[in-house]
């Protein structure tokens, strides 16, 4: 793949998703500096296998969309929604196996029940799946639900019961470190633009943040970031009306990491989700913009600084390369970041890719690859990586025996590993680990330090958080032992200190939970000195400067602070 200077018109198509125009995403007059990697390498050996054929049987799930996010159950098995397709045509929610045998689980109806999924599925805590819908509801304006693995549903909220809950959630919702699901609106009327909400699992929901057009217009999908802060995306808002990335804290608090100003720099209109590597580095596409006005791929730091354009989508006859990028990233267990564009590849109906921390493109897979699209055409989707190693997908078209899309796995070589429902947690709570072949587990440890575990079942185990470091969780198997794709972090609690009072130099004995990583001591807003004596103890010195506030301590697990206040004395 070679770079490209010039600049070719893009006919832009009309997409049935979004309430409201793309827009040509060009700003002129703006000059930015970004570094381009524009060389493709070759990938390495990947199989490609389409599953299953949506709408190969009556009342099918079929077509699903840009947000249709897919979760791994308990059970081992995927589960997600379509659009369109079911009993009714308001389309469905569904599971199915690795192996592509699929199950229908719940059909949605028409207004004023729920009715027209977008957003995917999410595991919570709890075992339940949670999902919106864009429509439907008491007040047509789309509601929030939750979803047994055998089908149970329940309507847990209906936009439209307050003033500012807004509606018309599309993007898929996160689950929170408190078990609370996290989701955003795009407005749904009366020319909002958009907010982001919380909901308890029981269906309490409070509105945390209206965005006011200077900090985003239209969110989309957000992620929980290793500092325990939200991060996600704009459609439109911000600097130059081109979208934005944005940093949300738990009270809803939104600072604008990035404002995109189209072409030909940085890209314009982000709608597909980001994605966190270990080291902390956010990784994000943009639909459009970038220097041929077909959209960027892009990373940016969780402060905002060190934005760089990684990838300028190209596609022409000669390229094939991907455009238009709609879906959510999925981060490997390589450390690599996974994806899919709308259009493009050797047909214009799509592409699979792979891009690097270092910024190496490569194209996995062109759709339409097999006579009449066989095998799937215009993921909008993006993969999940299963335990087993394997990504999955869903195209939006294209199929086996009919047109309404197609469930396939991609196989990069990568081995088994553990995942965690959540990844936070205080010393002594239970954590959920999802994989395979855990019947004869004989240990678990977490961050290198021995947890008590109990094997629900062969795809799913629970953990006690022991008194230690955060770390990555590891599971000895009678196949080997499986390490976790993301780090756990260990919540820390202070529940005592003394003495109450004393003047500055005064040693002050902090109690609590989960300490052993302090990485900072506050009285106040000033930083004291301070041992770590054990997990459950420190001892820090009061600071010149501090007057009568609470104490607080940092962790790579968060900030825990004192429920009453240290008195200092003249």
């Amino acid at each position: 793949m070679r770079c490209r200077g010039s600049f070719r018109a893009q006919e832009e198509d009309s997409m049935k998703l979004f309430s409201g125009s793309l827009g040509s995403g060009i700003t002129k007059g703006l000059v930015i500096t970004v570094i381009v990697v524009c060389a493709a390498i070759a990938a390495q050996a990947q199989v490609y296998t389409p599953l299953y054929n949506y709408g190969s049987t009556a009342s099918d799930p079929i077509s699903p969309a840009t947000f249709s996010a897919i979760a791994q159950g308990r059970d081992g098995r995927l589960y997600s929604t379509t659009g369109g397709g079911g009993t009714n045509n308001w389309g469905a929610a569904y599971a199915i196996t690795t192996s592509g045998s699929l199950s229908k689980l719940y059909d949605f109806v028409a207004y004023p029940a729920p009715s027209g999924p977008a957003s995917g599925l999410t595991l919570g805590t709890d075992g339940f799946f949670y999902g919106s819908t864009t429509t439907g509801g008491a007040h047509r304006l789309g509601t929030v639900f939750k979803l047994s693995d055998i089908g149970v549903f329940s309507d847990l909220w209906d936009f439209g019961n307050k003033v500012d809950d807004q509606g018309s959630p599309e993007a898929p919702l996160v689950l929170g470190a408190d078990g609370n699901l996290y989701g955003t609106n795009d407005g749904g009327y009366n020319g909002q633009y958009g907010s982001v909400f919380k909901i308890t699992p029981k269906g309490a929901l409070t509105t945390i943040h209206v965005f006011k057009a200077t900090d985003g217009t239209t969110p989309y999908g957000m992620i929980l970031g290793l500092d325990g802060n939200f991060y996600g995306v704009t459609r439109a808002g911000g600097a130059h009306n081109l979208g934005v990335v944005f940093k949300m804290t738990k009270a809803g608090k939104v600072t604008v990491l990035w404002s995109f100003a189209g072409y030909p720099g940085d890209g314009s209109q982000p709608v597909g989700g980001l994605v966190q590597g270990n080291d902390g580095v956010i990784y994000g596409t943009t639909y459009a913009g970038g220097s041929l006005n077909q959209g960027t791929m892009f990373k940016i730091s969780s402060t905002g600084s060190g934005y760089l354009v990684l990838h300028n989508f190209d596609y022409t006859k000669t390229v094939n390369d991907g455009l238009q990028p709609l879906g959510d990233l999925a981060l490997g267990t390589d450390g690599n970041v996974y994806g899919t564009t709308w259009k493009g590849g050797k047909q214009n109906v799509g592409v699979l890719f792979r891009m690097t921390p270092s910024g190496q493109y490569s194209i996995l897979y062109s759709f339409c690859s097999v006579s009449g699209c066989k095998d799937g055409s215009y993921p909008q989707t993006g993969m999940i990586q299963h335990t087993n190693g394997k990504f999955y997908g869903a195209t939006e078209s294209g199929g086996q025996t009919v047109n309404g899309g197609e469930f396939y796995s991609l196989d990069m070589g990568l081995g088994p590993f553990v995942d965690l429902v959540a990844v936070w947690g205080k010393v002594g709570s239970t954590i959920e680990v999802l994989g395979q072949g855990f019947t004869g587990t004989s240990g678990v440890k977490l961050g290198g330090t021995t947890a008590n575990f109990t094997v629900v079942s062969d795809t799913y185990l629970t953990a006690k958080v022991p008194a230690g470091s955060s770390g990555f969780v590891t599971v000895t198997t009678p196949g080997g032992t499986l390490t976790s794709s993301r780090k756990f972090f260990v919540t820390p609690e202070i529940t005592s200190f003394s003495p109450a009072s004393g003047p500055v130099g005064t040693h002050v004995v902090i109690t609590g939970k989960g300490l052993i990583q302090a990485t900072k001591v506050t009285f106040g807003s000033k930083s004291a000195s301070f041992v770590v004596n054990s997990d459950t103890q420190v001892t820090a010195t009061v600071p010149a400067g501090a007057v009568t506030n609470k104490i607080s301590i940092t962790t790579p697990g968060g900030k825990a602070s004192s429920k009453i206040k240290f008195t200092v004395t003249p």
